[in-house]
């Protein structure tokens, strides 16, 4: 079966068919869509869990005054962290997505950002979204998912809460017009 262009540096907005999954209502950054699989992160899914929870369980100095919404990235490897960041720094483990997002998973900009040096435009979450060989292909062949070009705006500036309506408000959609049935023309 043949793969799809990638959809690496696109959102991923959820269909009403997801309901009563783990990615009911949720936007997803993809980091990465080749023949392999996929992998993304989920930006509109608090946690209640606080930087100071982290930094204390890492023994991470904390400055006040710095206070993320901390996301629930995906169901996969929630114990482990992700940054998504606009600017580029020298940081341990760099994805560079595109030249404006870059995803880092060390503990170095952690540090930074708890300490109040790191980048000024980011998202922090636990855990990440991942797709076998072909599997997310599947998905948005079953209209499972819409899909939109990230923009810096939805990808930093826009509030966790508000990013469902605002992606489907760049297609034209509302989100009181989305049906979980689908056809093919």
């Amino acid at each position: 079966m043949q793969q799809l262009n990638s959809l690496k540096n696109h959102l991923l907005i959820a269909m009403p068919q997801l309901e009563d999954s783990w990615f009911e209502g949720t936007v997803t950054y993809l980091c990465e869509h080749n023949e392999d699989g996929a992998m993304g992160m989920v930006l509109n899914k608090p946690l209640r869990v606080s930087l100071d929870d982290i930094c204390q369980q890492l023994e991470i100095e904390r400055q006040a005054g710095v206070d993320p919404v901390i996301l629930a990235g995906g169901p996969v490897s929630m114990e482990h962290g992700f940054i998504l960041h606009r600017q580029q720094g020298n940081w341990d483990s760099t994805l560079n997505v595109v030249e404006e997002a870059h995803l880092t998973s060390s503990k170095d900009i952690l540090t930074a950002i708890a300490a109040g040096n790191g980048p000024s435009d980011y998202r922090m979450a636990l855990g990440y979204a991942g797709w076998d060989a072909q599997q997310l292909d599947e998905e948005l062949k079953q209209n499972a998912w819409l899909t939109i070009e990230a923009s810096p705006e939805l990808l930093f500036a826009t509030d966790a809460k508000d990013l469902y309506r605002s992606a489907l408000k760049q297609l034209g959609i509302s989100p009181e017009f989305l049906s979980s049935d689908a056809g093919h023309a």
